[in-house]
């Protein structure tokens, strides 16, 4: 299954640009600030979240105006049998700018929606310093691959999120509340707090083992860790939850549960903490993750896991797409052509942003190639 006929409008600095003819490997190239970035972040948005950015869906629409923007494209099943492409759109409306709308064939949806059909992840150049940023910056990178494999993980993310918000209402509130709404709350907070923790640990599960069938070189080999902010089991994590009432009180957050979670990774070569390597290092193993996550699917029985099938019984898997924002600039030959060889024996259509087409030149032939231009994108003679 790949994406296929996206369409921007009006988001950006993208007027109306369709992209029709994709292949396994797509390439947009084109100077700084052209609207490279622009086209991932628009197919970003054909999943959960604020995109590859996280910015406000104001500050998407052309120009920040308030005509709205939208966003489309068709995923083609690649079924010999001539199955219908499924249509996926997504934007906001003149009369509603701050509020983002989905549509799924035509029907209104919603975001976790789009996670049924599509698992989406990205590498982009402010991410090079995720092993120095917040424990919390971290929790959405860990997030963003687990709903790449397992889309259930959105909405059970958010049933946490809203729980947490209601027990702070609860708990927080000047007068006492009554301990039963306090139990139940936090019974439905340990419920989705524990399908996270698991997701999660699965996830890295996981990785850990493509990590290892990785080629032992050109890349750094990072070790991946679990910090689990409490128990990962339901029952334990409502007890404790309870235990921790008072101490929540006095420090005016939850300070047990999911959210306070924690990826920690490792230069296996030096046995060091990723916060504490070159930023080169850091660079490399952030890509021999993305390589790991890339590959989940293609190397391992999805089947016996079931987390990579479609919305219901019948319907054909998850479409797996990779967007890598100037990746490709930062490596040498050598590394470059052995990230392209692994991605070419992955699952994943992989999108590759570039301001000069030679870096690319080992999959030139295989790729389908775009120019872009002042936020308008055309067929490249590369």
């Amino acid at each position: 299954m790949a994406l296929d006929r996206i369409r921007l409008s009006r988001f950006r600095n993208h007027a109306d640009s369709e992209i029709t003819g994709t292949a396994r490997f797509n390439l947009l190239i084109g100077e700084n600030g052209a609207g490279k970035t622009n086209v991932l972040e628009a197919i970003s948005l054909l999943a959960p979240g604020r995109g590859l950015r996280r910015a406000a869906l104001s500050d998407m629409a052309m120009n920040h105006e308030a005509g709205g923007f939208a966003v489309s494209a068709e995923l083609d099943p690649g079924d010999p049998g001539g199955a219908e492409p499924i249509h996926l759109g997504t934007g906001t409306l003149p009369d509603r700018p701050g509020r983002r709308v989905v549509q799924i064939n035509g029907a209104d949806s919603t975001a976790m929606g789009l996670s049924e059909w599509l698992g989406l992840f990205w590498l982009t150049p402010a991410m090079d310093r995720l092993f120095m940023d917040s424990p919390g910056a971290r929790r959405r990178f860990l997030d963003r691959m687990v709903l790449a494999l397992e889309p259930a993980h959105a909405r059970h993310a958010s049933r946490y999120e809203a729980g947490l918000r209601e027990r702070a209402r609860l708990l927080f509130a000047p007068d006492d509340a009554d301990p039963r709404w306090l139990i139940a709350i936090e019974a439905q907070l340990a419920e989705a707090g524990a399908e996270v923790s698991g997701a999660r640990m699965r996830l890295i599960d996981r990785l850990r083992a493509a990590i290892a069938a990785l080629p032992p070189s050109p890349f750094a080999r990072p070790e991946l860790a679990y910090q689990a902010g409490g128990p990962a089991d339901a029952p334990a994590l409502a007890s404790a939850l309870a235990d921790s009432r008072r101490r929540d009180r006095v420090a005016q957050r939850s300070l047990v549960g999911p959210h306070r979670d924690e990826l920690l990774v490792t230069l296996a070569a030096k046995n060091q903490p990723a916060a504490e390597c070159s930023t080169g290092e850091q660079k490399a193993m952030l890509i021999a993750i993305t390589l790991a996550h890339s590959n989940l699917g293609a190397h391992d029985n999805l089947a016996e896991t079931g987390t990579d099938t479609g919305p219901g019984v019948g319907t054909p898997p998850r479409a797996r797409v990779l967007l890598l924002d100037e990746v490709a600039a930062h490596l040498d030959p050598l590394r470059r052509e052995a990230l392209f060889e692994q991605l070419r024996d992955g699952p994943a259509q992989v999108w590759i942003t570039g301001t000069e087409a030679a870096p690319f030149a080992a999959i030139r032939a295989e790729a389908a190639c775009w120019r872009v231009v002042d936020g308008m994108v055309g067929s490249a003679g590369l």
